[in-house]
């Protein structure tokens, strides 16, 4: 490749990350810091240590970090080991329905679940129908369990990402180490806490330190729950004073420097670790093949799994179709007029051109960088390429809740990014950047994959018949690594639809609201509007499905867009 080129496609990616990741980081973190009169103080984050209301705010959120991640590793570990070593029934089927949680945001199905666990809901008809309760008495699940509710939540959306990278972890392993400790006369149970078990931290540790994160920094599930008591609540609620409200940025910067060492801590385990770096193994772990109940019973496993993450999903489908649902089991009345309704209404249809507007945009901005980046780390021989790979991965591990703080912060009157906003205050620019910034780690990893997989002798060959740098990609690189790049932009451009924090922090005018902010909005409105944003929900469930399933098909690398 040429090293002209390459030099200025790293300088370029530099650039952007210094101005729109790692500036507006830094910013929160200064004005957490700095006084009004421009000194250094830690007044405002020892408030945040002292104050027993962002004591407790800080602690739940690090609690539900803790608790959905393991919640999450006792779900995917478990199943990731049995699709490994054993061949059951309805394998392939039940191993792509796991992934199924992924489709749908955590906030969003908030919303259905909270029409099932409500006091009027349909667990507590349920159990006053069996006879389990008293119909003069019922238990209010989300007002004594919101913590588990939200944990609950959290575990069943973002298992798959540890189950994937656990089964990636699994899949090599060098069964010959696991061959000799049996041959030594250790048990199966030794054999999985001695060698197994450790082999695996690499996929443990990778998707562990992304679950905790995103569970940390949550906001969307707690807004649902009405779980004021946690940090990212109390950041969102101090976002109506910021400009005479320091405390907001000194709970961001608290929560930015947790996630942070999480992330370092991470990978500074795994740098110790030898684990995981062995090469490839050339044999394949033997599949057991399980008949009779013993195979039943692993298919039952996974369909279980599958059924309980799927009640979220089935809560916000029942809701969207109900026409009178209270106090039953399920809708006494099943309508469609619901989704019809939503169209009609003044906040859906708007939402939803908007979030193509900023997600596509978003997504050609990713494609275009993500594409330059995966050349110059994979053809090009540029000292310090490991770095740019490794800046591009920074933000699946920087909460979105700090990003969309520190743009909100920027975009204010004097401040940098104001003029970002434009005449009306269309936050189009920073919601396609916040995107684009978020999202281009799946597009990079997916391109990387594509060019590690090509054959560089066609691109070779192609130049030394006189082919320019430009003709070469257009005509040989990209059409080897197209359904790669597909694959990333597809899921870069559903995840941008489906944003949680950097919608509802950064769109405040309702003629801008991108389609997350419309169904939070919808959550409020009195008279159907549950049933609205079940609806709009639905739409949305069913089109991040069909872009996972698409992304799958076109070269999607298991687990590969998940790590850190």
């Amino acid at each position: 490749m040429n090293r002209n080129l390459a030099i200025t496609l790293t300088a370029v990616v530099t650039l952007f990350f210094a101005v729109f990741f790692i500036y507006p980081a830094v910013m929160v973190m200064k004005e957490a810091f700095y006084s009004e009169d421009g000194g250094w103080t830690m007044a405002y984050v020892s408030e945040v240590f002292t104050n027993p209301l962002y004591v407790e705010g800080l602690w739940n959120a690090f609690l539900l970090g803790v608790t959905s991640t393991l919640a999450s590793l006792l779900l995917a570990f478990p199943l990731a080991l049995l699709g490994h070593r054993y061949a059951f029934p309805g394998k392939g089927m039940l191993g792509a329905l796991i992934l199924v949680p992924l489709v749908l945001p955590p906030f969003v199905g908030a919303v259905g679940i909270k029409q099932i666990l409500g006091v009027q809901g349909a667990l507590n008809a349920f159990l006053i129908d069996v006879g389990l309760m008293s119909a003069q008495s019922p238990f209010d699940w989300l007002g004594e369990a919101r913590f588990a509710g939200i944990v609950l939540m959290n575990a069943l959306h973002l298992y798959p990402i540890l189950y994937m990278n656990v089964a990636a972890a699994l899949s090599h392993l060098d069964p010959a180490m696991e061959e000799a400790a049996e041959n030594l006369g250790a048990g199966p149970w030794k054999r999985l806490w001695r060698i197994t078990l450790p082999l695996c931290t690499p996929g443990i540790f990778a998707g562990g330190a992304i679950v905790f994160i995103w569970s940390f920094t949550e906001l969307g599930v707690p807004l649902v729950f009405d779980y004021t008591r946690v940090a990212p609540v109390q950041v969102f609620d101090g976002i109506k004073d910021l400009e005479s409200n320091p405390f907001p940025y000194a709970l961001v910067a608290v929560m930015l420097v947790v996630s942070a060492a999480v992330f370092l801590i991470s990978k500074k385990l795994l740098g110790k670790s030898d684990l995981g770096k062995a090469p490839r193994p050339k044999g394949r772990s033997k599949v057991v093949p399980l008949t009779g109940w013993r195979g039943w019973l692993c298919s039952a496993t996974f369909l279980a799994v599958f059924l309980i993450a799927s009640i979220p999903h089935l809560g916000v489908v029942l809701t969207s179709l109900s026409g009178d649902w209270y106090a039953t089991v399920w809708p006494e009345e099943l309508t469609l007029r619901h989704y019809s309704e939503a169209l009609g209404h003044p906040l859906v249809v708007p939402s939803i051109q908007n979030s193509l507007v900023y997600a596509g945009l978003a997504t050609l901005v990713d494609v275009l960088l993500g594409l330059g980046i995966a050349w110059v780390v994979v053809r090009s021989g540029l000292k310090g390429r490991g770095l740019l790979d490794a800046l591009v991965m920074l933000p699946l591990a920087v909460p979105g809740l700090v990003l969309a703080f520190g743009y909100l912060a920027l975009s204010q009157e004097g401040q940098a990014f104001h003029f970002m906003l434009g005449q009306m205050g269309n936050p189009i620019v920073l919601l396609v950047i916040a995107y684009a910034v978020r999202r281009l780690p799946y597009v990079v990893r997916a391109a990387v994959a594509g060019l590690e997989q090509s054959n560089i002798q066609l691109e070779e060959a192609a130049r030394s018949l006189g082919a320019s740098p430009g003709r070469t990609l257009r005509r040989v690189s990209l059409p080897l690594i197209g359904a790669n790049l597909a694959a990333g932009g597809i899921l870069a451009f559903a995840f941008a639809m489906l944003e949680v924090s950097d919608s509802l922090i950064l769109a405040q005018q309702r003629e801008h609201y991108p389609i997350t902010k419309a169904i939070y909005a919808l959550l409020g409105t009195l008279g159907n509007g549950n049933e609205l944003a079940a609806a709009l929900g639905t739409w949305a469930m069913v089109f991040l499905g069909i872009s996972i399933i698409g992304a799958v098909v076109l070269g999607g690398k298991k687990g590969g867009l998940f790590k850190l």
